[in-house]
């Protein structure tokens, strides 16, 4: 039976978090990832597959009653100089899973993009309309899937939800060289170790607590598909800089955080300010958890699983 949800890049941060929110109330889960995974929701079916291909996807598509693809091998500092690096860790598989639903028209395809490295830093509270403006291949790439997903669903009559989330944190996410701010400080705090800092301090970036944003994920999969792809930002609309989330991080863990400055680098965004009232206005969803109570709850959970 179609019955369960697929969840493509269930081993990643988000996509582990969102296999045990679905499974917690019951729902069946087919769970793909690139590598066998660690800790994942113990009822979700686990595949391990490069999914590079279409046929990776057909059985699996068969038993679905709606895919969410949440995968992503890169960031903006991974792809620096290294397009071919979105081409094969990224867009190949997005286009493979695009390929298979073609035979599964019906299936809704909940897509999340990125809103961080998006849009034009001189945008203020930018929305879904707002001029995009990547300074990233990994951008680049986000945004190059977005118009892929939508050709698929103007040619096949698909339906498919896109979410542009700001710098996602909580728990769950561990270190990782280049994959988040939060992580990568706990974890210098931890070892007493310097961070380094790339600017000086003032870049301004908007964070949403992982929980908040798997709400809004259970949210779409419970709405009615609506044909045509449609794009909603993710973010707690607030943004705050650098420094300031470096001031939060010692107030929280009562720890001093060393840490040099270097040159800001050019694929790195100088501004993310951005709004979400467009899901708020389709699917009642606002940020809940502020700033400091979610690092207190990441750093609750880094401290005592993580060194």
């Amino acid at each position: 039976m179609a019955d369960h949800i697929l969840i493509i890049g269930a081993g990643g941060f988000v996509g582990n978090r969102l296999v045990q929110a679905l499974t917690a109330r019951g729902q069946a889960v087919l769970a793909l990832c690139r590598h066998t995974p660690g800790s994942i929701g113990a009822e979700a079916e686990i595949h391990v597959s490069p999914g590079d291909d279409p046929s990776d996807y057909r059985p699996l598509l068969r038993r679905s009653r709606a895919v969410v693809h949440v995968a992503s091998a890169s960031t903006p500092g991974s792809s620096a100089a290294r397009p071919m690096l979105e081409l094969d860790e990224n867009l190949r598989p997005t286009l493979a899973l695009l390929q298979a639903l073609q035979e599964f028209p019906a299936k809704p395809l909940l897509y999340v993009s990125s809103g961080g490295t998006l849009y034009d830093p001189k945008a203020k509270d930018a929305d879904e309309l707002a001029r995009v403006a990547p300074r990233s291949y990994h951008g680049a790439g986000k945004i190059a899937a977005e118009h892929f997903v939508s050709a698929w669903c103007t040619q096949f009559g698909g339906a498919a939800t896109i979410f542009r989330p700001s710098n996602l944190y909580g728990p769950g996410q561990t270190q990782r060289a280049g994959f988040g701010i939060v992580p990568t400080a706990f974890g210098k705090l931890l070892r007493g170790e310097t961070l380094q800092v790339w600017g000086d301090g003032s870049a301004r970036r908007d964070y949403l607590y992982v929980d908040d944003f798997v709400r809004l994920c259970l949210a779409a999969l419970d709405a009615a598909p609506i044909a045509g792809a449609h794009v909603f930002n993710a973010c707690s609309g607030t943004s705050v800089s650098l420094d300031d989330l470096f001031a939060m991080i010692e107030r929280v863990t009562g720890r001093q955080l060393p840490r040099s400055y270097d040159a800001t680098r050019p694929v790195d965004m100088p501004r993310v300010e951005m709004q979400a009232d467009r899901a708020r206005a389709m699917f009642g969803w606002i940020a809940q958890v502020g700033m400091e109570e979610g690092l207190a709850r990441t750093w609750k959970w880094f401290s005592t699983t993580q060194r």
